[in-house]
């Protein structure tokens, strides 16, 4: 009890101009949910997840840029941003799923758009195969799927699922300033970090100065990084892979060529497995193009939309996806039957 009356009190958590913050409370559950209001009235409804570490401040970049074509939310999983840890620990992906089904349930805003980046990529894969009343389409950003040859860079990442590493790490690093974690977590993630503004590195330090002092920081990651490992290794129906083959939903899927979290080569696979899909290709890009090439992602969202009917309003794309910075765009579209 002393050392968590002596622990430093977390800061307020940043608020882009034009977003709203909400807790949400369920039983045994409560989300912070980051809300950016649409332009216009009865627009459908989209959903942003975030990945290991990341919270929906990582979408406050794109959000703007769709604001016109979706009426925006954006999710803090169970433990991240600023929703606190579940009441039954679970931090697995089916028990993040969970959550966002749970909160879409709750809301009553399904189906929605929804659009998820690395481990929120594997938890939305499966809410859109156990759940596909709740997805209009999907948008995966480097998602965290299963991969036999794991990039040398990610290793450290993964070693934070066995026991005892995350607080051997904490002790290891206790001395590193918060601007050097996130310049570290920079390097890892961003194809170039030049691309962030001394602005932006300034909020990112704040953050992370703010994560610090939550007493369960290290413990969401390190447990939610186990469940990403755990996930990889089910089989059967209750595999990764396998409930790509199942989502129904039409799907984007976003690879980054310098990727140093999930590999590009994985790009082929994801495309073949979801079977109504198309792929978005960034040479330049890192692991959290959302937030690299913000302008190219929405424009390709957009396509989308407006491929499969759900744009609404006279004035949908204004430009051809993948063109800006160096983007490119295939499809693949599969009417057949996957087993």
């Amino acid at each position: 009890m002393l050392a968590a009356a002596a622990a430093p009190k977390p800061g307020a958590v940043a608020v882009a101009e034009g977003e709203r913050l909400a807790s949400v409370t369920l039983p045994g559950l409560t989300l912070n949910v980051r809300s950016r209001p649409s332009t216009r009235p009865g627009l459908p409804p989209a959903l942003y997840v975030h990945g290991l570490g990341g919270s929906s401040l990582n979408w406050s970049a794109l959000m703007p840029l769709l604001e016109d074509v979706v009426d925006c939310e954006a999710l803090d999983l169970p433990g991240f941003g600023d929703s606190p840890p579940p009441d039954d620990g679970d931090y697995s992906v089916t028990g993040h799923a969970r959550a966002v089904i749970r909160h879409l349930d709750a809301s009553g805003r399904g189906p929605v758009h929804l659009v998820a980046n690395s481990m929120g990529g594997a938890v939305s894969t499966r809410v859109a195969a156990v759940r596909p009343d709740l997805v209009r389409t999907l948008t995966l950003i480097s998602p965290a799927l299963p991969e036999l040859r794991v990039q040398r860079t990610a290793v450290p990442t993964g070693l934070l699922a066995v026991p005892g590493v995350a607080g051997l790490f904490t002790r290891l690093t206790e001395d590193w300033t918060a601007e050097q974690r996130v310049r570290g977590v920079l390097g890892l993630c961003y194809g170039d970090p030049g691309r962030v503004t001394p602005e932006g590195l300034r909020a990112a330090v704040r953050e992370m100065e703010r994560r610090l002092a939550l007493p369960y920081f290290w413990d969401a990651m390190a447990r939610s990084a186990r469940g990403i490992v755990n996930a990889y290794t089910l089989g059967g129906q209750h595999g990764l892979w396998r409930q790509a083959e199942r989502v129904l939903a039409p799907t984007l899927l976003v690879y980054g060529g310098r990727d140093q979290l999930v590999s590009y080569r994985m790009a082929r696979r994801a495309s073949a497995a979801f079977r109504y899909s198309r792929l978005l290709t960034l040479p330049d890009a890192g692991h959290v193009a959302m937030m690299e090439y913000p302008e190219t992602v929405a424009t390709a969202i957009r396509e989308l939309l407006a491929d499969t009917g759900e744009l609404a309003g006279p004035d949908e794309l204004s430009e051809t996806p993948g063109v800006r910075d160096g983007g490119r765009v295939s499809d693949h579209r599969d009417s057949g039957t996957r087993s």
